[in-house]
C-alpha cells in the first residue's frame, strides 16, 4: 500500500495538550514539517515561550531552549549571534510577543537580527483564563472586558506585521491564517520562505499565523475557525507587508 501521508520526523510522539480546535498543534507541525523538508533537520535550534505553546520542547525534535516570558526573540538572537550557522527560530503568541515582549521584538526587528520568529495570534490570552490581549479585536469579549474590547477605553489592536514593516532590519514579514486547508497550506509556503530568507543571511523574518481558540472565545471549533476568517482577517489582512529581494 502507497504511503500517501505520515507524521513529520521533527515532531516527537508526545501527545499535544492543547484545547480541542486549537490550531497550534497545525502550527507546529508546519514549522516541524518545512524543517524536514529543507533538510535543517541537525541544525535547527528553537526557542519556547511562555503562554499555550509554554511545552513546545517536548513537542519539537530538535534542541529547545526555554525563554522568560516575551523574551524568546532576545534569546533567539543570542542563540544566533553565537551559533550564526545554525537555523534559529522563535515561536510566540500574541500576550508573549506584542505585549510583556513588545521591545525584545521590535528591537530584534530593527538590528534585522538573522532568526525567524513564528507569531502565532489568536487575539486573546490563552493559558492564563482568555484576558484581552494587545490583539484583541474592538467588540471582542474577554474576561477584562466582558462587554467587549472599547478602543477609547483599551486602545485599539495592535498589527504587529505592519508596525514591524515599518522598519529597516526586517527582510520579510507576512501574515497568514490557519482557518481551511487553502490557507494553512499557504502558510507552510511562507514559513518556508522565512526560513529560506535566514538561510542566505538575509535579516529579521516574521511570520504572523492568525489562529483560533475555541476555549476562551467560547466558540465550538468550527465557529473559532469561521470567526478568524470572516472577523480577524479584516482586522488583520492577510499577505506580505515586507519582503527584501
Amino acid at each position: 500500500m502507497a504511503t500517501v501521508f505520515k507524521k513529520t520526523q521533527m515532531l516527537t510522539d508526545t501527545p499535544f495538550h492543547y484545547c480541542p480546535g486549537c490550531t497550534h498543534g497545525i502550527a507546529h507541525r508546519l514549522v516541524a514539517e518545512a524543517i524536514e523538508e529543507m533538510g535543517f533537520q541537525n541544525n535547527v535550534i528553537g526557542i519556547a515561550p511562555v503562554g499555550c505553546a509554554v511545552f513546545a520542547y517536548n513537542y519539537f525534535n530538535c534542541d529547545m531552549i526555554e525563554a522568560a516570558h516575551g523574551r524568546a526573540s532576545a534569546v533567539a538572537t543570542g542563540v544566533k549571534r553565537v551559533n550564526p550557522q545554525n537555523i534559529v527560530f522563535a515561536y510566540q503568541g500574541d500576550g508573549d510577543l506584542a505585549s510583556i515582549g513588545m521591545a525584545e521584538i521590535v528591537h530584534a526587528a530593527a538590528r534585522g537580527e538573522k532568526i525567524t520568529v513564528i507569531f502565532i495570534n489568536n487575539a486573546i490570552y490563552g493559558m492564563t483564563g482568555g484576558q484581552m490581549a494587545p490583539t484583541t479585536l474592538e467588540g471582542q469579549k474577554s474576561t477584562t472586558c466582558v462587554y467587549g474590547r472599547d478602543s477609547l477605553l483599551n486602545g485599539n489592536p495592535i498589527k504587529v506585521c505592519e508596525l514591524l514593516a515599518t522598519l529597516d532590519g526586517p527582510a520579510y514579514i507576512e501574515r497568514v491564517a490557519l482557518s481551511d486547508a487553502s490557507s494553512v497550506r499557504k502558510a507552510k509556503k511562507a514559513v518556508k520562505k522565512a526560513f529560506e530568507y535566514q538561510r542566505q543571511g538575509k535579516g529579521f523574518t516574521l511570520v504572523e499565523m492568525l489562529s483560533s481558540c475555541p476555549t476562551n472565545w467560547k466558540m465550538t471549533p468550527d465557529k473559532a475557525l469561521e470567526y478568524v476568517k470572516n472577523d480577524m482577517q479584516k482586522i488583520f489582512p492577510l499577505g506580505v507587508f515586507k519582503e527584501v529581494e
